[in-house]
């Protein structure tokens, strides 16, 4: 199994409240852990570079600067009990520079290897755990033997940077070599097999270090590379499932995990679970989670890093979740007040644009099929946009 460095990981003692949590990213996910926090009685710091960010809105202060500011991430840990991040794009090594001042329970090894691709599918197949196949390209020579590895169709990926499509090439046919990035500016990446799968698919686990505790598997369907719905749970077999919790928790071994992970798989048409991707942090596809769980995944996270226990969490009834982005907020406002069984999130964000995550809406299904709900939501004609 990968070792990782005891750096800036390990347990802490329990929080209590009045005690201050720092948020390092002020989104929608940094948002929702900051209201999971507050039903626990903790204060809660953030900082953005955008004034009034959407954590800000439900926090006690928000320190304004750049994610990679060492002064401002220095304030932040000066003034909380525990630092923690709400996306993958923070500087390990500036939270480095304040652990000797603040506790990190998540550590920086966790983003280090999330950050970069190659680190990751490293450490995930180290575990014994399958990805699509894929190899370390830097050049456009490379590039071509890998895909003669591989075959066609395969993905180009940037190592980092990359999220929602971005930074990734899909390469069908010859004509498509003439898109690749020159030489010149080649940046490290990889090459990935495609795979035949019947779903695409996700898990979260949560722990505390030492303990650790999964959801259910949902079933995620995306848009123009962007999570467009999840069902929960997924209709999948008894092994699948087994296999899935325990590859998750396996990672969650191997991370030495305080807090939440998202774990985006695909499901096989043989039966075969793959590890797509990583999230250190709370995963778009589990904001079902909030309605439809015993337990959410952000405050599975706080109690994760905050050293309070953690207990298993039970799907209460299965869910549709489905994402509001710029171009669906009129017509998501206008419906709302004729569906009583939508729980609609808005994050607060002061501009719409299109494609841009500004909520969502989650739908218990009780005794209806999932599948049967997630129809009734399409057939709104309001996600054709």
């Amino acid at each position: 199994m990968p070792s990782l460095s005891e750096s800036t990981q390990g347990k802490i003692q329990a929080l209590q409240p009045g005690d201050t949590i720092g948020i390092v990213g002020g989104g929608q996910l940094g948002r929702m852990m900051a209201l999971a926090a507050k039903y626990m009685g903790l204060r809660i710091g953030v900082l953005d570079p955008t004034p009034d960010c959407p954590t800000a809105q439900v926090a006690d202060f928000q320190i304004i600067a750049d994610y990679d500011d060492q002064d401002a991430i220095r304030e932040l840990a000066d003034r909380s009990d525990v630092l923690t991040y709400e996306f993958e794009n923070v500087d390990a090594d500036a939270l480095d520079a304040v652990s000797d001042i603040v506790a990190i329970p998540q550590g920086t090894d966790l983003l280090r290897v999330t950050q970069n691709r190659i680190r990751e599918k490293s450490f995930i197949n180290g575990l014994g755990i399958a990805t699509a196949p894929w190899r370390e390209v830097h050049s456009q020579a490379e590039v071509r033997t890998a895909v003669s590895e591989l075959g066609l169709p395969c993905v180009l990926k940037t190592a980092e940077g990359g999220y929602d499509g971005h930074g990734q090439l899909v390469l069908r046919e010859e004509a498509d070599f003439d898109r690749v990035w020159s030489d010149d500016n080649f940046p490290q990446s990889i090459v990935e097999g495609f795979v035949d799968f019947a779903f695409e698919a996700s898990i979260m686990v949560s722990g505390d270090g030492d303990h650790y505790v999964t959801f259910p598997v949902v079933r995620n369907e995306h848009r123009n590379n962007i999570l467009h719905m999840t069902i929960a749970p997924a209709d999948v077999d008894t092994e699948v499932d087994a296999i899935a919790h325990q590859l998750a928790t396996t990672l969650a071994q191997g991370f030495k995990l305080a807090g939440t992970l998202g774990i985006e798989l695909f499901v096989t048409c043989d039966g075969r679970v793959l590890v797509n991707e990583l999230a250190p942090r709370p995963h778009n596809s589990a904001h079902y989670t909030i309605e439809a769980c015993s337990i959410d995944q952000f405050a599975a996270h706080i109690r994760g890093i905050s050293g309070w226990p953690l207990p298993q969490p039970r799907l209460l009834e299965p869910a549709v979740m489905v994402n509001v982005l710029g171009q669906h907020i009129p017509a998501v406002r206008a419906a709302a007040l004729t569906h009583a069984d939508w729980f609609v999130h808005d994050y607060g964000k002061a501009q719409a644009k299109h494609n841009r995550k500004m909520g969502h809406v989650t739908v218990l299904c009780g005794d209806r099929n999932p599948v049967d709900v997630a129809s009734e939501l399409e057939r709104t004609g309001i996600w054709e946009q």
